[in-house]
């Protein structure tokens, strides 16, 4: 063994110390630390020849890159959909490096039937039936591509087609139908061959909504009739969080032949709120469902889930036909369910943060995270220099200036914004006029920190 390495092993418990240390410093100072990253990064370093040695490394990694991380995982980073990190998560995630489980199949370890619980818990969370089964992926863009991948495959089976078999020429044109799709559609409708322009918009409710108007829906999949089609609900856009009707496209299927996937990748999340539960009525209801874990569950990135009522079909796409590692009989490993064969327990710091935490801590976080979006909405109507662009549904405030809203000066105030070091948001366009994003779902967020962000808006809009 390397001499470096055998006094890395002997120094084990020394070494996880001193990065404790880092840890808990940079954990206890984010709420104050610089939301955003400022100044430019060091230049790049040559290659180590000799190594340094564990800690060698964590201290050039405290002095040269830790200071300019961003604070995302704080409670004023409001950028994009990003959750933090609970105490429990973090420990979870922790041990998932420490135990380093092999996941291509079961392996003498119990680590898949932990994952599987876990799928169980979260399931039940979002008010899905034991009729889906699910799998750990990366994040949303891949969980709507293993989505988007099954419902390629259920389009071949009406065809007579063996897609995973005969590849997509055999299936000729899908056409995929949304109102206002993420654009990870179109990105796994890139990966999975069936082509960006094979998206089919379809007209949304008036007055500004981006719902999906299901009337025009149905003309749509009128038009369409005798050939298989996928729809792509929306439960949670990401300018203003409004809500495809589930329950109403779902009642579609009785009429018209398509398969429903259902992009939920933080709006699922409103089934833990009596107050906002509604939103996502009908979700039992579609072929397959994206979740976004590392969004509202805050757990360390990356982890997200995906749920599919056709795991017969998800085995025909994704299955590993290989001796060593064994044919996908009963319940089939995972390596057979999604596009990885080498995976990270994903599940475990989930795991944790709902043991932890349980049903009504998540609950909370998802509550308060609403409350907080509806103070700054109301504070940013207010402000004479902003106005909102929508109405605050659920987590996400979209606002812009009050006059003369051109992408360069909209993106000024995001700079000033940043620069400020007391928050970070992203931009947008809505309805056509650019505009800027506060996306509240990270556990630490408090009425304090949603009064800092107002304080900065206020600063940057009235300088601009």
């Amino acid at each position: 063994m390397h001499r470096t390495l055998a006094g890395d092993l002997s120094r084990l418990p020394e070494l996880l110390q001193a990065a404790r240390d880092l840890a808990v410093r940079e954990v206890a100072g984010l709420a104050e630390r610089p939301v955003a990253a400022a100044g430019p990064p060091p230049g790049r370093a040559p290659l180590p020849d000799a190594g340094a040695g564990g800690d060698g490394a964590l201290a050039r990694f405290a002095e040269r890159w830790a200071p300019g991380f961003s604070g995302s995982a704080g409670p004023r980073y409001l950028g994009f959909v990003t959750g933090g990190a609970t105490p429990a998560a973090v420990a979870g995630d922790w041990l998932t490096a420490a135990f380093d489980q092999n996941l291509s199949g079961a392996g003498g370890s119990w680590a898949q039937e932990l994952e599987r619980e876990t799928v169980a818990w979260l399931r039940e969370l979002f008010g899905l039936g034991e009729a889906h089964s699910g799998a750990f992926v990366t994040g949303a863009t891949m969980s709507n591509t293993v989505g988007l991948a099954i419902g390629r495959e259920w389009a071949g089976e009406r065809l007579g087609v063996d897609v995973a078999r005969a590849g997509t020429a055999g299936l000729g044109p899908l056409e995929v139908l949304s109102g206002s799709p993420h654009s990870s559609i179109t990105k796994a409708m890139s990966v999975l061959g069936l082509g960006r322009d094979r998206l089919r918009r379809v007209p949304l409710l008036p007055g500004g909504r981006e719902a999906v108007d299901v009337a025009a829906l149905e003309a749509a999949l009128a038009e369409r009739a005798g050939r298989p089609v996928i729809v792509v609900a929306n439960a949670g856009t990401v300018n203003t969080v409004d809500f495809d009707d589930l329950r109403a496209i779902a009642a579609l299927k009785e009429r018209y032949n398509f398969w429903l996937h259902v992009d939920a990748a933080f709006g699922a999340f409103a089934a833990l709120s009596p107050e906002h539960a509604a939103l996502v009525d009908g979700l039992d209801a579609a072929d397959s469902v994206c979740v976004d874990l590392h969004k509202w569950l805050n757990v360390p990135y990356d982890a997200a889930v995906q749920f599919t009522r056709r795991r017969d079909l998800q085995v025909a796409v994704f299955h590993n036909a290989s001796p060593y590692l064994g044919e996908p009989e009963g319940e089939p490993d995972f390596l057979h369910l999604t596009p990885e064969n080498s995976r990270r327990l994903r599940a475990l710091p989930a795991w944790f943060s709902l043991v932890a935490y349980g049903r009504a801590g998540h609950r909370e976080i998802v509550e308060r995270c609403a409350a907080q979006a509806r103070r700054l909405g109301a504070g940013v109507d207010t402000l004479p220099g902003l106005r909102l662009l929508a109405p605050v549904r659920l987590n996400v405030v979209c606002f812009t200036l009050a006059a003369d809203p051109t992408p360069q000066r909209v993106a000024a105030l995001a700079r000033a914004v940043a620069d400020s070091g007391e928050a970070f948001v992203t931009p947008t366009v809505y309805g056509g006029v650019p505009g800027l994003r506060a996306a509240f779902s990270n556990w630490r967020t408090t009425g304090a920190d949603t009064d800092r962000v107002l304080a900065a808006l206020a600063s940057a809009s009235a300088s601009g």
